[in-house]
């Protein structure tokens, strides 16, 4: 008995059918075939339920479900006495809790469904901890004394005692318009207790938008309006759940310097970011977490290089050796240069050149016109006259995901890829190298319109290499996926560009997918939403170059170690400035001090 509880068992309640299956779970269990009820399942049951007292971990069942709903996952010893809470029985089981600190931003990064919004909840004083005990859970005396001694305790007590306020920005903005009604300053005049709206909506851009109702806001600029909600109430405690998503880097760096201004010497501010350079921008140089299994593990900073950065950033030297192929045995396609002018705003496109089985992504700020110049490309959108002659453009097939996916398909996923993509997702190719890394089969008998974010992102992600055309657009690919679920996507694209020798017009935001997934850059240039131009298409080197001198930052990773990218000041003391090369023989990406 000594070491009953060093396992957990979860049943997903999502794929657990047990009205569909044979109960494969529960006949080969060799417990159960001793007599005792390991597995139980009736007529009755909705999902299987599993003891975890008397389960012996063997993981048979793991691999018998047809479903693939049932995890056993081994705890280190004495774990169990770690437990900070549980919603029930075979459900999630969250182990410790990060440690807050007045006066730092603490920064959370871990795979989707792992824990984060839970311990925010905690830590946010909206839900108490049971510390495993659901169907008996313990009292507020009790949870101070089982966190005595400990810098929880002091902080659940000021919860308690000072009635401290906490405020969440939600990771989904595109939610906001549904609860949120009125233009974003009459929003901002009823929330503003700091008296900074003038200052804040400079900083975060919000001013060109200041009349606007917020159900017409883009998603960049419901995230700039979801920021400065939080930012602009007196609080104790902070909390931003992904405020990265839909901004341009430049827009994110701005947000960074937004939440870091709200630190003080009683103030907790705590993030949760799957942009890992951005992170990093955020937290500076206090405390990361690193979240694993399905259990969470507070890590030691100085454990952080080796254990964390080494397990999220390990992928960045495995591009595919067959991207060092010869380029001249690539097809050639050519578009000229061409005008746009919509409204008030004028876009401008330099002659460029591409080839089959090359990703191109676009770098530039929200607002510079990289979906103008897609939808011209498609065909979507006719280029304005030069010198009254029209312009010529190549007839291309595009498949085109969007940057905001709203879900309208009413029936499951399975349904959706055999109305859109039929020949695809039945092909033994297709569902090998997309399908499978993007883990579509776990959602297969799931509604749309119930899936998550990460969820939407996968599917339409699947959707839109499923579809055959000659040029695929892809929108930000990286909104709402965490960071391992980026670094699988970007692996999906790199591969199927490549296997299937077609282009690809990448629009994203996270600097450590830009140098994973480019093969040339596009970089734009101007004033947002005013007059823009885009450049031709240029190395990874001269076009990141470029960009970041727009930005006024350096790009910088040390090739020894495996800490993050690092994002940095040029006109700080000692700046140096960051050239990036791809090593033509296996893709990865070193930077070189100049």
């Amino acid at each position: 008995m000594a070491d009953r509880l060093t396992r957990i068992a979860i049943v997903s309640s999502d794929r657990c059918k047990p009205k569909k299956c044979r109960q494969e779970c529960k006949k080969s269990c060799p417990v159960v075939k001793t007599g005792k009820l390991c597995i139980e399942v009736t007529s009755q049951s909705n999902i299987a339920f599993i003891s975890e007292e008397l389960c012996i971990g063997c993981g048979i069942c793991v691999k018998k479900c047809p479903f693939e709903a049932i995890q056993i996952i081994n705890l280190p010893k004495d774990l169990d006495k770690d437990t900070t809470h549980r919603y029930g029985p075979n459900t999630f089981k969250l182990h410790r809790l990060p440690v807050p600190r007045p006066g730092q931003v603490l920064g959370l990064v871990g795979t989707n469904g792992i824990g984060k919004s839970t311990a925010l909840k905690i830590l946010a004083g909206k839900l108490k901890p049971n510390l495993g005990r659901f169907n008996n859970p313990p009292d507020w005396q009790e949870i101070l004394t089982y966190f005595h001694g400990s810098e929880l305790q002091n902080y659940f007590t000021r919860i308690l005692e000072d009635n401290l306020k906490a405020i969440i920005k939600p990771q989904y903005v595109d939610h906001i318009p549904r609860a949120v009604q009125g233009n974003v300053g009459q929003v901002l005049d009823q929330k503003d207790e700091r008296e900074m709206k003038d200052e804040l909506c400079d900083d975060l851009e919000l001013n060109q938008v200041i009349d606007q109702n917020v159900g017409d806001l883009s998603g960049g600029e419901l995230q700039q309006f979801a920021i400065a909600v939080v930012a602009i109430q007196n609080a104790e405690i902070y909390m931003f759940d992904e405020p990265s998503s839909y901004l341009d880097v430049k827009q994110r760096l701005k947000a960074a310097q937004v939440v870091r201004s709200l630190l003080g010497p009683n103030s907790y501010v705590i993030v949760v970011e799957h942009d890992l350079s951005v992170l990093d921008y955020f937290v500076g140089l206090h405390l990361l977490l690193i979240w694993e299994a399905r259990c969470i593990w507070c890590c030691n900073p100085s454990l952080l290089c080796e254990r964390g950065y080494k397990h999220f950033l390990g992928w960045v030297a495995e591009t595919p050796q067959e991207a060092a192929e010869d380029i001249e045995t690539y097809a050639r396609y050519k578009y000229p240069t061409m005008t746009k002018v919509q409204g008030n705003f004028k876009l401008k496109v330099i002659e460029g050149e591409f080839t089959d089985s090359q990703i191109i992504v676009m770098l530039g700020e929200n607002g510079t016109g990289k979906t103008t110049f897609i939808r011209m490309l498609a065909g979507l959108l006719k280029p304005d006259t030069v010198e009254g002659s029209d312009v010529e453009i190549p007839e291309f097939n595009v498949s085109y995901k969007p940057q905001k996916i709203s879900p309208k398909f009413q029936s499951t996923v399975r349904h959706l890829l055999h109305t859109k993509i039929r020949d695809s997702h039945t092909d033994p190719q297709f569902v090998s190298d997309v399908m499978k890394p993007l883990l579509i089969e776990q959602l297969m008998d799931q509604e749309v319109v119930n899936l998550s974010g990460g969820e939407l992102q996968r599917v339409a992600l699947c959707m839109c290499l499923g579809k055959p055309a000659d040029i695929y657009l892809i929108d930000e690919p990286s909104a709402y996926l965490d960071s391992e679920q980026r670094i699988v996507a970007s692996k999906v694209i790199k591969r199927f560009i490549l296997h299937a020798k077609k282009t690809a017009f990448v629009v994203e935001h996270d600097f450590i997918m830009v140098t994973y997934l480019a093969d040339r850059v596009i970089v734009y240039e101007g004033k947002p939403s005013v007059d823009c131009i885009a450049n031709s298409p240029q190395s990874l080197l001269t076009g990141m170059n470029i960009f970041l001198s727009h930005l006024n930052i350096t790009f910088r990773r040390d090739p020894t170690n495996w800490t993050p990218p690092r994002i940095g000041s040029r006109n700080q003391p000692g700046a140096i400035i960051i050239w990036m090369i791809k090593t033509a023989k296996v893709g990865s990406i070193h930077l070189i001090m100049i």
